[in-house]
């Protein structure tokens, strides 16, 4: 970690986490609804990973876009 990035590469970077973390969020919520019937302790497990990358990509909208609303899934619905 002792290259020297500029402040495009920074934010390049930082994009690229966000849709990554966008990525996994809706994975881990398309695995929690598919395993809501079948194994209930697997779908609140997948559940929370997917609140967990939900939090990251706050985090990183936040950085990218200071004082937009936050992201949501459009028709995602959280399993709980």
């Amino acid at each position: 970690m002792t290259d020297v990035v500029d402040a495009d590469e920074l934010l390049r970077r930082i994009r690229r986490g966000r849709e990554r973390a966008a990525e996994e969020e809706r994975a881990w919520q398309e695995r929690a609804r598919s395993l809501t019937a079948t194994d209930p302790e697997g779908a609140r497990e997948a559940a929370d990973r997917a609140r967990a990358f939900e939090a990251v990509l706050r985090v990183l909208e936040e950085i990218v876009s200071p004082g937009r609303s936050p992201v949501q899934a459009e028709g995602v619905k959280q399993v709980t």
